[in-house]
């Protein structure tokens, strides 16, 4: 299995990591950690930064924060870097602090769009930020990649401004703003970076670094796969590409002339100006036949032609074809150009801006040219007359084979945060503890990217659908380093995944049709039969890991796709009895089918398979242990009927969610498209649409949002009022009663209409009032009402503890 990522058609297409020769820099060995003032670069003793890198997270150098992967990575092939983490965006004078970087600034809002990490799903801000010391929000601005942009420019204007992470990434086009609620421009034209490096960036920074320190202007870097730029009309570098116009809709596709049947497969191929080998050998050995074969064989197409009489049929003639008068050379069949010479003009942004339905085009075209086996280069036009440019998105970086990502998660990383964030006792683990490291702290990730396509989630539109995964020994070896090295390990590693914990060395079993492939998806609408779905080499390292010296328990953390889990029996044996917890969280998401083929999701009856399988192997151990299935309200196409019915199910298998996500339109996912559109860009986006399947529910407004969230929460009796409600304008009154089968009682409880979750600082609280009187209630101190004086006795007085 190790050679599936090694064979694959894409190591071949990219230089290797390693292959560079080292900056002179490299002289000055590792940083314990990259020195964040003028102070630690002296200790080191250097002058000046190669690279600076501007981060919207506190630095935390460890290979799940992106800030320090591209740091070490740059370290590794020779450049000094320092960090700048969450400036003060006021001024210039913070991006200041480390002096003027020789080669370029490297900005990154960070591992979370910062829009995202500072709203919450209903636009209301956060007080709270995991990526900060302390959890404390605020730390970073709105759009940061636009502002740190900005001020790296104005702190010093002839430095090159490379922009990453997976803000950029997520907005490298005309892209629908959730918060703003309309359609953005590129963050290419609004931060005015040089260049914009999309999906993980180690091939393209460590291109780009080499080749600015070479000496090459940055306007000349147009070629690095993974990046997109402004390029002017009348650019030299632009000359030369075959364009593809896709700026509208209900446009045929590409007309080709029909194939003559008369003609041979020979005279075919010299048709479209090319040859055919096995043709041509097989007309030389016709021609080397004896006399009295060919004599026999015309005779036998005499009698074929004539019949019995030997004498020709006049009336039988062949068919004349035609020229397919479409076609621009009146003949023979449509020349596709190059695909590596291709470019895709998307529909400009002054068009997807006022027009939903050209914007839902221009998503659907983005997601087909996202596999780098056959991806096209994509144009969108930004501006008119005089300020019109374009900005050209270059194809998908190259995945990193095994040995690559070997090479990136052994890079020397300290696995802590930045000295400077220690409290009074050089600890990180009170007042100034960073929750996003603290729960990765204990973590090994063992792959990248996703193929389930799920049309909510923002992973593919970042690290791609193509599995990268590390060998065993560099998983194993990380192990050891966390048990020997970090400080405060007890003997549990919390979790060995990734995106998906259980996608690790899975693939296409052809590196041909792996490269050809333009699904969406292949584990929907069913697992594809190219698709490889043993997990005999997790289950290996899985007993290897647990088996080390000094680890008690390994878990598993990360999200697992369950319709993958139940092909391979063994891998669930080993995962419940070896690494839950008592809990494993999975997410079905839904139970109806509409919002699930909008999800991209399996039915409910995969979860069902799956929980067979638990409960099984659960009780063969002798443990007791639970499934927490996760779900999501008011995704594009759910119906309040699609939620009522998965309240039911809830009730019936006696689930209480507890925190609860309604869908949250990142920028650029294909949900998101559709929310915005109203439009299923899951299929052909149409002017005019032509069946009930292209258009998708949506659920706008806070009151809708609200009832699918409160179906979700049924057992809040803060909830059912509103629920009471809807039931009733549905004409489900009849799920409205005290007995077992109903889903929400008759009777209301007192309650504050607060709403209390596990994670307190998402929680409402509601405004403290007295309750009003009523009639036949005893009054008490539980209504919020002081006692009632009648004055036939006095309040008791109050208890004062004496201090001893």
């Amino acid at each position: 299995m190790n050679a599936l990522v090694d064979v694959s058609f894409f190591p071949r297409a990219a230089k290797p990591l390693s292959s560079y020769r080292k900056y002179w820099a490299a002289r000055f060995g590792n940083a314990p950690f990259f020195p964040m003032s003028r102070s630690e670069m002296d200790k080191l003793g250097w002058d000046s930064c190669d690279i600076i890198i501007v981060t919207g997270d506190a630095y935390v150098d460890h290979p799940s924060f992106g800030m320090s992967v591209i740091g070490r990575m740059l370290e590794a092939q020779g450049f000094r870097v320092g960090i700048i983490a969450q400036p003060d965006w006021t001024s210039a004078d913070a991006f200041k602090a480390l002096g003027k970087p020789n080669l370029f600034w490297g900005v990154t809002a960070g591992n979370m769009d910062s829009m995202i990490n500072r709203y919450t799903a209903d636009r209301k801000i956060r007080s709270d930020d995991a990526y900060t010391p302390g959890d404390i929000g605020g730390k970073r601005p709105d759009r940061a990649a636009i502002v740190y942009s900005q001020r790296c420019r104005e702190a010093f204007k002839d430095v090159p401004v490379v922009l990453g992470g997976i803000e950029g990434s997520l907005r490298r086009i005309a892209h629908y703003d959730y918060w703003s609620d309309k359609v953005r421009r590129s963050v290419v034209v609004d931060a005015k970076c040089d260049l914009l490096l999309y999906g993980n960036a180690e091939r393209a920074i460590v291109e780009i670094a080499h080749r600015l320190a070479s000496k090459e202007p940055v306007e000349r870097i147009t070629d690095v796969r993974g990046t997109a730029f402004v390029r002017r009309s009348d650019d030299e570098t632009g000359k030369g590409w075959f364009e593809i116009d896709s700026t509208s809709v209900d446009e045929p596709g590409r007309v080709e002339a029909h194939v003559n049947p008369y003609m041979t497969t020979s005279e075919q191929a010299a048709e479209q100006g090319t040859t055919c080998a096995k043709e041509d050998e097989a007309k030389q050995v016709a021609e080397n036949a004896t006399k009295e074969g060919a004599a026999r064989a015309g005779l036998a197409a005499l009698k074929l032609e004539t019949g019995t009489t030997g004498e020709v049929n006049a009336s039988i003639k062949p068919l004349t074809f035609m020229a397919n008068p479409s076609l621009p050379s009146g003949k023979g069949k449509l020349r596709v150009p190059p695909r590596d010479r291709s470019v895709i003009r998307l529909p400009s942004y002054e068009q997807v801006k006022s027009d939903p339905v050209l914007y839902a085009h221009a998503n659907r075209v983005l997601h087909l040219e996202t596999n780098p086996g056959n991806a096209r280069a994509l144009v969108q036009a930004h501006g008119e007359g005089a300020t019109a440019r374009d900005v050209w998105i270059n194809p998908p970086p190259i995945p990193l084979t095994t040995s690559e990502m070997d090479l990136v998660f052994d890079l020397p990383y300290a696995r802590s945060p930045h000295p400077s964030y220690a409290d009074e006792n050089g600890s990180h683990e009170h007042s100034t503890k960073i929750p996003a490291w603290e729960m990765i702290r204990f973590s090994v990730n063992i792959m990248r990217g996703c193929f389930g396509g799920c049309t909510f989630c923002s992973i593919t539109e970042h690290e791609g659908r193509i599995i990268q995964s590390r060998s065993e020994d560099s998983v194993i070896k990380e192990i050891e380093d966390i048990r020997d090295k970090v400080k405060g390990f007890t003997g549990t590693i919390s979790d060995l995944g990734g995106p998906t914990a259980n996608m690790y060395r899975l693939g296409c079993r052809s590196p041909e049709i792996e490269a050809a492939c333009r699904k969406p998806s292949c584990v929907y609408p069913g697992i594809c039969q190219n698709l490889t779905t043993d997990h005999g080499p997790l289950i290996k390292m899985y007993r290897r890991g647990r088996a080390l010296k000094g680890i008690k328990k390994i878990l598993i953390g990360s999200g697992l796709r369950y319709d993958l889990a139940v092909k391979s029996p063994e891998y669930v044996k080993e995962l419940v009895q070896h690494h839950v917890g008592g809990y494993l969280k999975i997410a079905p998401e839904h139970t109806e089918q509409g919002p699930l083929t909008k999800m991209m999701k399996p039915g409910i009856g995969s979860y069902d398979k799956f929980k067979t399988l638990f409960e099984k192997f659960s009780a063969e151990a002798g443990k007791k242990q639970f499934l927490i299935p996760y779900f999501i309200a008011a995704h594009p196409g759910t119906t309040d009927e699609d939620m009522m019915n998965l309240a039911i199910w809830l009730k019936k298998n006696g689930f209480r969610a507890d925190q609860v996500q309604t869908f949250y339109p990142s920028p650029m996912a294909t949900a998101t498209a559709m929310y915005h559109s109203g439009r299923n860009t899951l299929r052909k986006v149409r002017r005019q649409v032509e069946s009930d399947e292209e258009t998708v529910d949506i659920v706008r407004g806070e009151k809708r949002r609200r009832l699918h969230k409160a179906f979700l929460r049924y057992h809040d009796a803060n909830n059912w009022p509103l629920l009471r409600e809807a039931l009733k304008t549905m004409g489900r009154a009849d799920l409205i009663g005290n007995g077992k089968h109903h889903l929400i009682p008759t009777f209301q409880p007192l309650g504050d209409g607060g709403y209390q979750t596990a994670r307190k600082k998402n929680s409402t609280v509601a405004p403290t009032k007295a309750a009003a009187p009523v009639k036949g209630r005893m009054l008490t101190q539980h209504t919020g009402l002081p006692p009632r004086v009648t004055g036939a006795a006095k309040p008791a007085p109050k208890l004062v503890r004496k201090a001893r």
